[in-house]
């Protein structure tokens, strides 16, 4: 009797277990969309630049300084019946030497700088540059930073080397404006061939990207972008969850890419990571190619939670 009973029941009792499974799986499956990480993204740029500009230097008319062309005999140059009137002799007069002498003076000047501004161009090799990434991980109570992200991604010029220059250093300096939220950190740099540093860049830039469930809010070489559920407007307005402390903590990553050489230290506290913030930060427009400045959580109602960080930046230190 036990066996036939359990034989009548068995199709039902399979089919009561694949009806929890399914149950299981959708809330497993609700839960994580509830979960989903929206994101901020602003930047622009290019690493397809042509090299830096030389500088040399020719003398006005071609001429050189000796017999050849300008002032002594036979039309030659600057030589020594030029120079008589400084030892007694041309009869030129005092006033003339003087003249003559602030002259030499002032193109041995102009000489002395000409070389100092080679020097300097010559330091920039147009062939080699610098990949780098720095990391802040924020308790959520820092909502101001929020606010001036999304008042960046409104306003910045992601169209012009110098729009993305401040638009790197405002980001910078909104991140040192915070560090009493400072939980998390992180920073690399890589030098790497001009012709390779975008795919390293893009490497970065992606591999951020990835991790937001949606780009809410996007301002990429002035095309900006604004999904209809974006915590933000012009005036830069919180979302109540977030005012009342629903999420835990805000990521933003600066994704930088820049001709010559940037390091950066390796973040163990808040004095390496205010370092690093502020050398990513003072990247001139004249050396940086392209930017990217990522955050999360951007929408309304999302959160970060700490199994996120966990999951998605295991390379942050506590700071």
């Amino acid at each position: 009797m036990p066996k036939k009973f359990f034989g009548k029941i068995k199709p039902f009792f399979k089919s009561l277990c694949l009806l929890v499974l399914v149950l299981v799986l959708s809330l497993g499956s609700a839960d994580s969309a509830l979960a989903a990480r929206s994101g901020g993204r602003i930047g622009g740029g290019s690493f397809r630049t042509s090299p830096a500009p030389t500088r040399t230097y020719a003398p006005p008319g071609g001429g050189g300084y000796g017999y050849g062309g300008g002032y002594g005999y036979g039309g030659g140059g600057i030589g020594f019946p030029f120079l008589l009137p400084f030892l007694g002799f041309g009869g030129f007069g005092s006033l003339f030497t003087i003249l003559v002498f602030i002259a030499i003076a002032n193109f041995l000047v102009k000489a002395v700088r000409g070389s100092g501004a080679e020097g300097e161009l010559a330091s920039v090799d147009p062939t080699r540059a610098s990949v780098a990434r720095v990391q802040v991980g924020l308790l959520a109570d820092a909502r101001e930073l929020q606010t001036e992200l999304n008042q960046l991604a409104h306003s910045a010029d992601t169209a012009t080397a110098e729009g993305r220059a401040e638009l790197l250093q405002e980001a910078s300096l909104a991140l040192l404006r915070h560090p009493e939220y400072w939980v998390y950190g992180a920073a690399e740099a890589q030098q790497t061939a001009i012709a390779s540093a975008e795919a390293k860049f893009n490497q970065y830039a992606l591999g951020e990207r990835s991790k937001f469930a949606e780009e809410t809010l996007s301002n990429y070489n002035n095309q900006l972008r604004e999904s209809p559920k974006a915590l933000t407007s012009a005036s830069g307005d919180l979302s109540t969850e977030v005012r009342d402390g629903g999420g835990e903590y805000i990521l933003v990553t600066l994704v930088v890419g820049a001709l010559n050489r940037l390091e950066l230290p390796a973040i163990n506290d808040t004095d390496d990571l205010r370092q690093a913030l502020r050398q990513i930060g003072s990247v001139g427009s004249d050396r940086l190619l392209a930017v990217e400045v990522l955050w999360t959580p951007q929408a309304e109602g999302d959160t970060l939670t700490t199994n996120d960080i966990l999951a998605y930046y295991p390379n942050l230190k506590l700071v």
